[in-house]
């Protein structure tokens, strides 16, 4: 092993009891501390890690120190793979199948010690298990040790969720230089999936100049597979392996072998912690990491490429230090380095959340209060896992597990899948249900989009993952139902062909986030009224709330099950399990239940297809229409099996008219006319386009209404406010069929509704139509401005007026603008003793020559006013 690792100096400490061990990569925490710990305690010893490459890469490493084969006393558990025995002291398996055990035995009786290996990487089920064992700890086990392993210094929030101390193993094994290789030419930062192929070129220019200048095996850190194949393609003839999370567990453990040869290992971030791959001196670091987001309200997941945090730089350089002194090449500058954030975002706080918040409901938290979780769930994530799992059966109104919930955690699987294994079983046999939700859980395993094809594909090529997984799927259908037997005994059926129906058209959404039927028609002019169609819903469960032990059948089956064939048992199963993307063609793309747009890939063998069951979706920055990853052609008949609880019928109507749909969510099966639609639904659609158009308005509506506005603003209460939407809301629409018949009478008639009883005796007092002038004239008052109402007289009408009128119940003088003979404002004002005075003597000097037949006396306060002009000589 070539010395004694620096973890042996702490070793003795971590005996003493609950902590929490900070220690760089390659100290050897995860293969010198679980056999120190068997050796000093009774009990097994699990060992917790986040990833099913290191759980098996540990034991072997932990069994190789022994000289031991794995299995013997050290052995491992992951999904679909387990290799322990009767002598097994100690044990490594996933943090989520170590929060399966903890569900279905909160004591783990057994077992002495658990070790969370890695826990900063903050995983989901890292978080679970942290707070299951924390209260189980208290609750149960008083005696259970818990140790939290990190290789980063950020230790203090998990020391304080166990009540635990740090203990920490300073320094590095081997010393790591550092090489900062920033781009020569700027180049675009990543976009979603995309990264700029320059700077593909830049990590292969910076892998070749690290093999010229540097010895031993090279490590290149990559986002994704996608990127690793890029990069191999241009190292050309360099010999290369690859290491990433879609591999088969035989090639990701080949890479883990030593070789005899020098070799370029690329690989994703599962090689970050946890793993020594031998040989390795230098590590070449993109830089990148792809890290998953969720968009709620659509229900789709998506793939972003990122800048690495510094914590994951750290984890990254320290494996070319762990046999011996070796060189990190960074693809950045220091510069850069110092903008990188501290640490990467938990997963928590971006990932789709609906098996978390099961698991939480099992457990006893629904909501996760009360438990030691590192980070609190995002509301809002948590809120549509609520929604999407109560649709499911699996919580009840309280967010509480039920049965069926509980059936469902047990499968070990994502809680739509295990709906659609569990329904799907009785209706396509639980041999073909496993071995479709398998599909389902890996998407890798498909080539190409069409999920029936990558059925046949992966069940003649015996893909060994694939059938792991699937067998694994049966055994738990079969332990946690207790069914068997219920497979069709003549094998696969022939496919058949969807059938195409009519077009499809927009409406309401049910699961990832629900929109109401009414509210999606807001501002449309059209209301809405739903009614739900066969009363099923996404839970198997009647009306009431009892499990029905029935399968899903067709319309028209009597008394027994249509066999499907395997396209259609394939889109079945996708559509109980996402029934919201249940999808028929519209335009150039698909129209989901749910009411995203999305589209297949360019090429697929999918295209043409009436009716789809999408499987895997994404939607990527900027894009309108989700892209369509996996899925399998389906028929109506079929869809409206898995969707039966998105059909609805739906009463449409608008101000022109109304109609009748039947509808799958969003997708409009059938519609025709409603002859006769309730007047409630005619008033309310013919209300809802008006408020849109706005009232009808001619002279006296108008008036009418700046007066009312008047006395709002003067007087305030009872007077109304008088705007668009209250006018609309008063305006009376009884026997009214459409609205074009609405006329502006309407809105003088509402109007008039509103005036309040007994102060509106007196509109014509407080906001008069008309005020007398010296002159005899009764003029309008304008009241456009309810704030200033103006009042527009002849300088010659005005004579001997000493004082502004005033209105509002002597509140308001009115603005008057005093006009010339031809009708123009000569002067604006609200004291006239101040306009004879000073204003006037200027009017007349201009005035008098432009307009000598009108009089201009020199005393206008005792002259005689007049509309007339003088009399011609």
């Amino acid at each position: 092993m070539g010395g004694v690792l620096p973890i042996s100096d702490v070793v003795d400490a971590l005996a003493a009891g609950t902590a929490v061990l900070v220690a760089p990569p390659g100290t050897g925490k995860t293969t010198l501390v679980p056999p120190a710990l068997a050796k000093a305690f009774d009990g097994k010893v699990v060992v917790a890690e986040p990833r099913r490459i290191a759980a098996r890469a540990a034991a072997r490493r932990m069994a190789d120190l022994r000289g031991e084969r794995v299995g013997a006393t050290v052995g491992y558990s992951v999904r679909g793979d387990r290799r322990v025995g009767p002598h097994t002291r100690i044990e490594v398996v996933t943090t989520g199948l170590l929060v399966q055990r903890l569900l279905a035995d909160p004591e783990l009786a057994g077992v002495g010690t658990v070790v969370l290996d890695e826990c900063h990487e903050r995983h989901l089920d890292t978080d679970l298990a942290l707070a299951f064992l924390i209260e189980a700890r208290q609750a149960l086990r008083p005696d259970l040790r818990l140790l939290a392993t990190s290789a980063t210094a950020d230790a203090h929030r998990f020391a304080e969720l166990l009540e635990a101390r740090i203990v920490a193993a300073d320094g590095v094994l081997h010393e790591v230089r550092t090489v900062w290789c920033p781009p020569g030419r700027p180049v675009r930062p990543p976009h979603g999936l995309h990264v700029d192929p320059a700077f593909l070129d830049h990590v292969a220019d910076v892998v070749r100049r690290a093999w010229r200048d540097e010895d031993g095996d090279l490590l290149v850190f990559l986002p994704g597979a996608g990127e690793i194949a890029a990069v191999r393609r241009r190292l050309g003839e360099l010999p290369v392996d690859v290491l990433h999370g879609r591999l088969a567990a035989g090639d990701q453990d080949a890479a883990l072998n030593i070789r005899s040869h020098r070799r370029v290992v690329l690989a994703t971030a599962v090689a970050e912690s946890s793993l020594t791959v031998p040989g390795v001196r230098v590590v070449v670091d993109s830089g990148l990491a792809r890290v998953p987001r969720t968009d709620h309200a659509r229900g789709l997941g998506s793939l972003a490429t990122v800048r690495a945090a510094r914590a994951s730089a750290v984890q990254r350089a320290g494996r070319a230090g762990r046999e011996a002194p070796g060189v990190v090449y960074r693809c950045w500058s220091a510069h850069d380095d110092e903008r990188l954030p501290a640490q990467p975002e938990p997963e928590v706080a971006v990932a789709e959340l609906t098996g978390f918040a099961l698991a939480l409901a099992c457990w006893g938290h629904p909501d996760g209060t009360g438990l030691a979780l590192p980070d609190p769930p995002p509301d809002a994530a948590m809120r549509v896992a609520r929604t999407t799992l109560t649709a499911l059966g699996a919580v009840d109104r309280d967010g509480r597990a039920t049965p069926r919930g509980h059936r469902m955690s047990r499968i070990g699987a994502h809680p739509r899948l295990a709906r659609a294994l569990l329904d799907g079983a009785p209706r396509v046999g639980s041999r073909r249900a496993a071995e479709v939700v398998a599909i389902l859980a890996d998407d890798t395993v498909a080539k190409g989009d069409d999920l029936a094809a990558a059925w046949r594909q992966v069940r003649d090529g015996r893909d060994p993952r694939w059938r792991a997984e699937a067998d694994r799927l049966r055994r738990a259908l079969e332990t946690t139902t207790g069914a068997t037997g219920i497979d069709d005994p003549a094998g696969p059926a022939p496919p058949a062909a969807p059938t195409a129906v009519g077009a499809a058209g927009p409406g309401a959404v049910l699961g990832g986030a629900a929109l109401d039927g009414a509210a999606a028609a807001a501002g449309s002019g059209r209301v809405s009224r739903r009614e739900s169609g066969a009363g099923a819903d996404m839970s198997g469960q009647g009306a009431g709330g009892a499990e029905t032990a029935a399968a899903p059948r067709r319309a028209g089956d009597a008394g027994g099950v249509v066999r499907l064939p395997d396209d259609l048992a394939a889109a079945l199963l996708i559509g109980l399990a996402y029934p919201e993307r249940l999808a028929r063609t519209r335009g150039g793309g698909y129209l989901m239940a749910g009411g995203t747009e999305a589209a297949l890939m360019s090429g697929s063998a999918l295209g043409g297809q009436p009716w789809l069951a999408i499987a895997v979706a994404d939607r990527q920055p900027g894009q309108a229409a989700a892209r369509i990853r996996l899925a399998a052609a389906i028929d109506e008949e079929t869809a409206r099996e898995a969707g039966a609880a998105l059909l609805s019928t739906v009463d449409d109507v608008t101000a022109e008219g109304a109609e009748r749909r039947e509808q799958l969510g969003a997708i409009v099966l059938r519609r025709w006319e409603l002859t006769d639609p309730p007047r409630e639904l005619v008033e309310r659609a013919l209300r809802a386009a008006l408020a849109k158009q706005g009232p009808r308005w001619n002279p006296d509506a108008t008036r009418l209404r700046q007066r009312m506005a008047f006395c709002r603003a003067v007087v305030g209460a009872p007077w109304p406010d008088v705007d668009d939407a209250a006018v609309v809301a008063h305006t009376d629409l009884s026997g009214v069929t459409k609205l074009s018949t609405v006329d502006a009478e309407h809105t003088v008639r509402a109007l008039r509704a509103m005036l309040p009883w007994p102060a509106a005796q007196h509109l014509d007092t407080l906001a008069p139509d008309r005020l007398p002038v010296p002159s005899g004239s009764l003029i309008r008052v304008d009241y456009s401005d309810p704030q200033a109402p103006v009042l527009a007289v002849k300088v010659q009408e005005a004579f001997g007026w000493a004082q502004t009128p005033r209105i509002g119940d002597g509140r308001v003088a009115v603005l008057l603008h005093l006009l010339s003979p031809a009708g123009r404002p000569v002067a604006v004002t609200r004291d006239l003793a101040s306009f004879w005075r000073t204003g006037y003597p200027q009017v007349r000097a201009e005035l008098r020559g432009r307009y000598p037949r009108h009089p201009w006396p020199e005393d206008p306060t005792t002259a005689t006013p007049t509309r007339r002009t003088n009399p011609r000589r």
